[in-house]
């Protein structure tokens, strides 16, 4: 009852304000988020839209990232954006709103910018001009419903909405692959890095990364990359031969044994029982990352070095848990945290902490193996 003792000045106030966002423009509904194509089409010929579920604003992202292609530069896609902030449900694909409106929306820019890119617009296609004699913008309406808008038409940009999408597609695609090659072609440098330091072809390919090469080039340079690689497929290290003193008429032996041999040997100590073939197997997360098979520990712990810089942990981090556990807990370390994930908040200090701290001599590769290999047939 007391609403009804104001004036009716001041009633219609309230309401207007109730309607209104807290910069003083009306709420926006969910009509201007997803603009029905067939109910704005006021002054719309037939069949000149898309289908009524088309997103306005998925047409907008899609030329923003597929710019490039059109010769767009920022400025224009803020002008669109607020051209298209001025469209209102059920009124057409018409902007009615003036330029000065347009630029205090896009942000205080002149006149004379706005012109230049709604010019650009209407050449490559995406706006149509409907100019009235007096350059006004408006609409006339008969009293048969039919109706005459003089303004700037993005109807020509709704049309095309199936090839801009298509065409941001595919460029986040291309983009995708390109990321992908390039992830490929670093970690292949630094396997190079690791058995070759000199190799001037390293330099080489780090200088071509600092440029924005297109996939084709990406793949060349990782196919050179994979050249060099290959040339470092070194034979096995030739055995050491001991020459022992015979011993009456016996002839004389011989014994061998490898330098990786040598290692494994020297790194299994404690865990006899684990195979290199159920660690890559069961920590397939560190696995994935390598670009050859890892056949035996001497791959894994060269692998594991590898992976250490990219989890945060230094190579002299490394070097020192290999000395205090040997070489092959601490690989296993590294393979078992990737594999972990997002269960351990930091690397590196869980590192140090199960190769060189207190929890040195709880830490069990094969227990821990085990205990994943069990959980991961639960899952599957």
């Amino acid at each position: 009852m007391d609403g009804f003792l104001l004036p009716f000045s001041e009633r219609n106030l309230g309401k207007r304000r109730e309607s209104c966002g807290p910069n003083g423009r009306r709420k926006q509904t969910m009509a201007f988020i997803k603009l029905s194509i067939e109910a704005a089409g006021a002054d719309a010929a037939p069949g000149s839209f898309p289908p009524s579920e088309t997103d306005v604003w998925t047409i907008f992202r899609a030329l923003r990232d597929a710019r490039s292609v059109f010769g767009l530069r920022p400025g224009h896609i803020q002008t669109l954006q607020a051209m298209l902030s001025f469209l209102k449900p059920g009124h057409g694909e018409t902007v009615f709103a003036s330029n000065n409106s347009i630029c205090q929306r896009v942000g205080g820019i002149d006149e004379r910018t706005l012109r230049r890119h709604i010019n650009r617009f209407v050449e490559l296609g995406f706006i149509k001009r409907n100019d009235s004699s007096n350059r006004k913008r408006y609409r006339v309406r008969s009293s048969g419903g039919e109706c005459i808008s003089y303004g700037l038409s993005l109807a020509p940009l709704l049309q095309r909405a199936s090839e801009l999408i298509a065409i941001a597609q595919e460029m986040e695609n291309n983009r995708r692959d390109r990321i992908f090659v390039r992830k490929q072609i670093l970690t292949k440098l630094a396997h190079l890095e690791e058995h070759d330091p000199s190799n001037a072809f390293i330099n080489h390919a780090r200088k071509a990364l600092r440029r924005k090469l297109s996939l084709p080039e990406y793949h060349a340079l990782l196919a050179n990359t994979d050249a060099d690689c290959q040339r470092l497929t070194t034979p096995d290290d030739q055995p050491e031969t001991t020459e022992l003193p015979a011993n009456d008429g016996q002839t004389v032996r011989h014994q061998s044994k490898s330098e990786k041999e040598k290692k494994d040997l020297d790194s299994n100590t404690g865990d006899e029982a684990l195979k290199p073939d159920l660690l890559t197997s069961v920590c397939d997360q560190a696995t994935s990352f390598s670009t050859e098979r890892l056949r035996n520990w001497l791959d894994i712990e060269i692998h594991a070095r590898t992976l250490a810089p990219m989890m945060g942990i230094h190579p002299e981090t490394f070097e020192k848990a290999k000395n205090a556990v040997g070489a092959q807990k601490a690989s296993c370390a590294i393979f078992i945290m990737l594999q972990l994930g997002k269960r351990i908040r930091d690397f590196e200090a869980y590192f140090h902490s199960i190769t060189l701290g207190q929890r040195q001599n709880q830490f069990d590769p094969l227990a821990l193996i085990k205990r994943l290999s069990e959980t991961n047939e639960r899952t599957v």
